[in-house]
Parts: structure tokens; C-alpha cells; sequence
């Protein structure tokens, strides 16, 4: 039964975590986003106060 035999599958194993973890993440990481995100307002706006009548 060819299952039994580990050799050809850790072969295979090991060759394909190495392709995940050395190709794909440097192909992730230069990947260029067109739409970069703009930094927030350094001072929130302060809400104003509520003039309801609390009668």
C-alpha cells in the first residue's frame, strides 16, 4: 500500500511548506495598494451640547 510508505509524502510535505512560506509571503508583500489610508484627524471634533428641554 503506497500510504504506508512516508518517504515520497514528506517529501512532498516539506517541499510544499516551503514553497508557502518562503514564495508566497514575499509575493504578498509586494503586492502595491492603489488606495493608500489617510491618517485621521489629529484632534476629534468635540460634540456640542444637547439644548433639549428636559421638562
Amino acid at each position: 500500500m503506497p500510504q504506508l510508505n512516508p518517504a515520497p509524502w514528506f517529501a512532498i510535505l516539506i517541499f510544499s511548506w516551503f514553497i508557502f512560506l518562503t514564495l508566497v509571503p514575499q509575493k504578498v508583500l509586494t503586492l502595491v495598494f492603489n488606495n493608500e489610508p489617510t491618517p485621521g484627524a489629529a484632534e476629534k471634533a468635540k460634540p456640542g451640547s444637547w439644548n433639549w428641554p428636559w421638562h
